[in-house]
């Protein structure tokens, strides 16, 4: 095996320069949905392309730093491209569901759910309720207008 290709694959598996987001090829990166995390990479980015944009989002905050954010559960792929169109990094990208404080409640096939740390609010998860879902936004809404 020629030399560059060997430089080529261990600058993939070290694409990142801090430990908490880890964007190698065999290591999923997880987020949460609704929630965003911070991927620094150590080669500036061009281009990022989400295999599902249903599923997650990124956008590239500086040429070294990506924001992904989970939209919906499920896995996707993470590419990044230099500015050449050379990938730096392509990875899986898995978005679970936040456990700690997270209740749900079942009323027959209606799902509701709560966030409880320290008291419990309503929040919006996918599969709840769809009455609950619009209410609960109109609520938000009507909260943030009286602020402003």
């Amino acid at each position: 095996m020629p030399f560059r290709p060997i430089l080529a694959a261990l600058a993939i598996a070290t694409v990142l320069a801090t430990p908490a987001a880890a964007l190698a090829e065999s290591a999923p990166v997880t987020v949460k949905v609704n929630m965003a995390r911070i991927l620094r990479i150590n080669a500036p980015a061009s281009t990022v392309i989400i295999g599902n944009p249903g599923i997650a989002d990124a956008a590239i905050q500086d040429p070294q730093t990506l924001v992904l954010t989970g939209k919906s559960y499920g896995k996707t792929n993470l590419i990044v491209l230099d500015a050449q169109g050379n990938p730096i990094a392509d990875t899986l990208v898995e978005v679970v569901q936040e456990q700690a404080g997270l209740v749900t409640v079942y009323l027959g096939e209606r799902r509701t759910s709560l966030a409880c740390e320290p008291t419990c609010q309503p929040i919006i998860m996918l599969g709840d309720d769809k009455p609950y879902t619009v209410d609960t936004i109109e609520a938000r809404d009507a909260v943030t207008r009286a602020a402003n």
